[in-house]
């Protein structure tokens, strides 16, 4: 069977290892991290950045432009003066949804403390003082 022909962004890709090309999209500290607010109904820069984990302005601004990029997320400007965008997964982005349930699945077998969203307190999840919690 011939092979498919090779597009400009693939000359970047290093290998044509699936695992290795979506680790390029999603395989840094935070991305999957966004995904998984943007799963649990979150939409807005602000929304995000009061995560837990605490995400800096600067990483969120890029991974939000990265995951678009991507063709991830999708945004939508809510506000006009100041331009403020909503954003959501689009198909593609919400089947990682998939990965980030294998990632808590695996997390909770085998990392002891770490809870899930429908764990968390209802003061909206943020750890106590000087205490720090796993990714859910």
């Amino acid at each position: 069977m011939p092979r498919a022909k090779r597009t400009r962004d693939d000359a970047a890709r290093r290998s044509d290892c699936p695992v290795a090309n979506t680790l390029d999209l999603v395989g840094d500290k935070w991305s999957l991290l966004v995904i998984r607010d943007l799963l649990h109904g979150k939409q807005t820069y602000g929304e995000m950045l009061a995560s837990p984990e605490g995400i800096p302005t600067n990483i969120l601004a890029d991974r939000l432009r990265r995951l678009e990029d991507a063709g991830l997320i999708d945004s939508r400007p809510y506000q006009e003066r100041p331009v403020r965008y909503a954003y959501a997964l689009s198909a593609k982005g919400r089947e990682l949804g998939e990965v980030v349930l294998a990632l808590v699945r695996w997390g909770k077998r085998h990392i002891s403390g770490t809870r899930t969203y429908s764990e968390l307190p209802a003061s909206g999840g943020r750890a106590p003082p000087g205490r720090t919690r796993s990714t859910r």
